[in-house]
């Protein structure tokens, strides 16, 4: 399996033994063994499942019309559990009614085959990705990256849908190189479920007037929609809007996740200045960054838009999406796995220095286990926003340069 980073057709893993597929099989019993043991161990309560769990259970019994009401949420919640996190579940209605078989079997039962589902994405992704990412050139190294990714390991142990989404961007991402936009658009209209990373990358498309792709996005869009309706009825629609401005309106409430927590533009703003400043003022000053951060990733896209480039322009765009959601934490970095090998696969001549250093450092800051962890125990996630924000702009800029080159010339992302 060594395929040059023009070759988007080679196989993954080729049939038989060799050492990708062994250590895809040993990656596949490490994983499975991590969510077996995670749901016998006695802190599968305090994972975010719990909050899917609550959720999907308030559907399945017939009371989706409840399903945002806090108080009622608090009431199933401690009803269910004993020490659970106090946090509140705001994902979409159609989650809850997509997972509400989940909530017929018992808590550590529905949170193994929740987690048993994650691996598989997590294994399906790797082996579908492996032709469109060719860096590094060997199978371990490759397999390595991908268990090194600290937040895929957060998502998988936290019950979250994060894997999901990753893998709805990794189709759209493929779908968009085979210039397939509607069937890009549909695929990624699905991971709706955490709207906040998808809305900014379909308004990049929006502004770029690729009416395909949001042709294809809102025929989902509209599917979803309508699951919502029959989940929790008009009511619960509109109580999910009135959930969604009060999360919005406490940045420094634990029950709806903190601020400081979430490395996005809000969460770094928030921690400048959100103390001195009132709400309105910040949620404005937010969107002002957040438009200009979207406008100017759309424009540069349209106006560079050349074949060999357009991986990094999404692995720009994937950033932008993060870096505007309001509401993110460690797990949510998850799409950002797919930004990282584009840019491995995709980095300027040796000429271009300064750009091949800067895209360097960030790629291995955001490989890094350590932080992720101390700046969760440190409350200072938000760090990672200029970060992040830096990531975006090397990948722009780099998708410049990277179209110019000849095949030969694009190397790897190394040190050097």
């Amino acid at each position: 399996m060594r395929s040059n980073n023009r070759d988007i057709t080679a196989p993954c893993f080729v049939l038989g033994i060799n050492e990708g597929m062994l250590g895809l099989f040993g990656i596949a019993i490490l994983l499975v063994t991590a969510v077996v043991w995670s749901a016998r161990g006695p802190n599968v309560e305090k994972t975010d499942f719990v909050l899917t769990y609550v959720g999907a259970h308030i559907v399945h019994d017939g009371s989706g019309a409840r399903l945002y009401d806090i108080k009622f949420q608090k009431q199933v919640r401690d009803s269910l559990f004993q020490h659970p996190n106090p946090l509140f579940y705001e994902h979409p209605p159609f989650e809850a009614l997509f997972l509400s078989p989940l909530a017929a079997l018992p808590f550590r039962t529905a949170y193994l085959l929740w987690g048993l589902l994650n691996v598989v994405v997590w294994l399906a992704v790797i082996i579908f990705m492996r032709p469109y990412f060719p860096c590094p050139k060997e199978d371990l190294g490759y397999l390595l990256l991908w268990v090194l990714f600290a937040p895929l390991a957060v998502a998988l142990y936290q019950g979250q849908s994060s894997l999901i989404l990753l893998a709805l961007y990794a189709v759209a991402f493929v779908k968009l190189q085979h210039h397939e936009e509607f069937s890009a658009g549909l695929w990624l209209g699905l991971g709706l479920f955490k709207f906040q990373f998808v809305l900014p990358f379909a308004l990049i498309f929006l502004l770029r007037k690729r009416w395909r792709f949001l042709e294809g996005f809102a025929a989902s869009s509209l599917l979803l929609t309508l699951i919502s309706l029959l989940a929790v009825g008009w009511k619960g629609i509109v109580n999910y809007v009135r959930f969604l401005l009060a999360i919005s309106g406490n940045p420094q409430n634990l029950s709806y996740g903190s601020a400081v927590d979430m490395p996005t533009l809000y969460g770094f703003v928030y921690a400048l200045v959100g103390r001195r400043i009132g709400h309105m003022e910040l949620n404005f000053v937010v969107m002002v960054l957040s438009i200009l951060l979207i406008g100017f990733i759309a424009w540069y896209w349209e106006s560079h838009d050349e074949h060999d480039s357009n991986a990094l322009m999404f692995a720009s765009g994937v950033s932008a999406a993060l870096l505007t959601g309001l509401h993110m934490f460690t797990h949510d970095f998850s799409p950002l796995a797919l930004g990282l090998f584009i840019a491995l696969a995709n980095s300027p001549k040796r000429k271009h220095r300064e750009l091949r250093w800067t895209l360097t450092a960030t790629v291995v800051l955001f490989w890094t286990v350590p932080i992720y962890f101390l700046f969760v125990a440190w409350h200072c996630l938000y760090l990672l926003c200029p970060v992040l924000l830096l990531f975006a702009f090397s990948t722009l800029l780099a998708s410049k340069y990277v179209g110019r080159q000849a095949p030969t010339e694009v190397e790897c992302v190394t040190a050097g």
